[in-house]
């Protein structure tokens, strides 16, 4: 059985047992392939509506991004709603941007409804670095209140001081609709509903095919699944199930720390126990947990690698923000793959009439897979409309292909990084 990551997450996560893997052949209305937030989502719609659903995963439920992450609860998507209109077009922009909110609220939704322990606190901040992102921000608050969501408060340096002690920041837009929680205990949570609503959920079983059909199998080394519907949901561990549309993604890692116990300390670094990310475009996010740690997250590695120290990597910055944690004992140091697309946008559609993809949140998943998965619900359910919005979008692969991808994307990401440095 592979185990999780040795995060905080997997040390405090509320299961720890095992479930067992495929064995035989299976039937049900539709086979998840992805046992994380995407598949536990479409999973809880479909069961709700009525139909038979088996989830297969390689690993355990939550094991890579979806209960490794920095547990924030950041509305929207990886490229701001006016972005997203110039690019599609005025009627899809607005389609997708009633949408921008609804991931949110269908994990508060699922938290209530099927009580699921994970230490949801409410309130997200962006903060900016300079004035030039200060001016980003105050345009982000004027998009959204076109869409009519009013839940943000901009503020000042000063501002800042119920929320975050740092002299880092100009100021930053506080989203009340924001949030933060323990990702692993959710994506268990939801799990544990799935099977309290019928659902059968497979571990340790890696899906080796996808035979599409009228009647699409799934194969495992052990068994094998046949249903009338398909949906793969693996993101950046998709590997070379599925080439077609493997290769329009490209696995990025992100690094995260978890320092000892704090008590008050962390109480005065994080006033209103609110969750922070900052502006930049490889940025950094934390938040306090409920043991009054401080989980502290940031860069990023192209292709999915480890760097050769995850410490290294995270630490100065966390010292940066707060100085007070150069005697804090860290913890825990994981890394985790999130799947980014060229575009930056989420990339769901059909492989066949009854064969389903969703993927490439592009770092914005804990919401935006919980949206997807009830997409692709509604559609395998016969209401597509939603659904087809998004699938009709353009999806691109990356310049250079599967060799040039990464050095083609790191030699962007320094040009954006170099303009955060200089404030322009």
């Amino acid at each position: 059985m592979i185990e999780h990551a040795p995060s905080y997450y997997a040390a405090t996560a509320n299961r720890k047992d095992a479930r067992p893997p495929l064995q035989g052949t299976q039937t049900a209305d539709v086979c998840i392939v992805g046992a994380g937030f995407t598949g536990m989502s479409a999973a809880i719609e479909l069961l709700e509506r009525g139909l038979s659903v088996i989830v297969l995963e390689a690993a355990c439920v939550g094991w890579g991004a979806s209960g490794r992450n920095g547990g924030q609860i950041v509305n929207g998507y990886s490229r701001d709603l006016d972005v997203i209109s110039k690019r599609y077009g005025q009627a899809p922009g607005r389609a997708i941007g009633a949408m921008a909110m609804e991931g949110g609220d269908i994990i508060r939704d699922r938290v209530k409804k099927y009580n699921i322990s994970c230490g949801l606190v409410d309130g997200g901040l962006f903060v900016a670095m300079n004035a030039k992102q200060m001016r980003g921000l105050a345009h982000d608050k004027r998009i959204w209140a076109q869409y009519g969501q009013t839940a943000f408060d901009l503020l000042d340096k000063p501002g800042l001081a119920p929320h975050v002690t740092t002299q880092r920041y100009a100021g930053g837009l506080l989203d009340h609709k924001g949030g933060h929680l323990h990702p692993l205990n959710l994506v268990q949570g939801e799990a544990a509903a799935v099977e309290q609503l019928g659902g059968r959920i497979f571990e340790d079983s890696r899906v080796t095919a996808v035979n599409p059909g009228d009647a699409p199998i799934v194969k495992t080394a052990a068994g094998e699944v046949r249903a009338k519907h398909v949906l793969v949901c693996c993101n950046a561990y998709i590997g070379e199930l599925l080439p077609e549309i493997g290769h329009k993604i490209m696995p990025v890692s992100t690094q995260v720390l978890a320092t000892e116990p704090l008590g008050n300390l962390a109480t005065r670094l994080l006033p209103s126990n609110v969750c922070v990310e900052d502006a930049n475009y490889v940025l950094d996010y934390y938040r306090r947990t409920a043991d009054h740690r401080i989980i502290y997250g940031g860069g990023i590695v192209y292709g999915g690698q480890d760097p050769d120290s995850i410490r290294a990597k995270i630490l100065p910055n966390m010292l940066k923000t707060f100085p007070e944690l150069r005697d804090a004992r860290i913890d825990y140091a994981w890394s985790g793959n999130f799947a980014l697309t060229l575009t930056r946008f989420p990339q769901i559609g059909r492989l066949s009439p009854n064969v389903y993809y969703s993927h490439g949140c592009s770092g914005h998943g804990v919401t935006t897979t919980h949206l997807l998965g009830r997409l692709v619900a509604e559609a395998i359910a016969g209401a597509p409309t939603r659904f087809d919005i998004l699938a009709n979008l353009p999806y691109y692969p990356f310049p250079g292909g599967k060799t040039l991808r990464v050095p083609l994307t790191v030699l962007g990401s320094w040009y954006y990084r170099t303009r955060d440095k200089l404030g322009v």
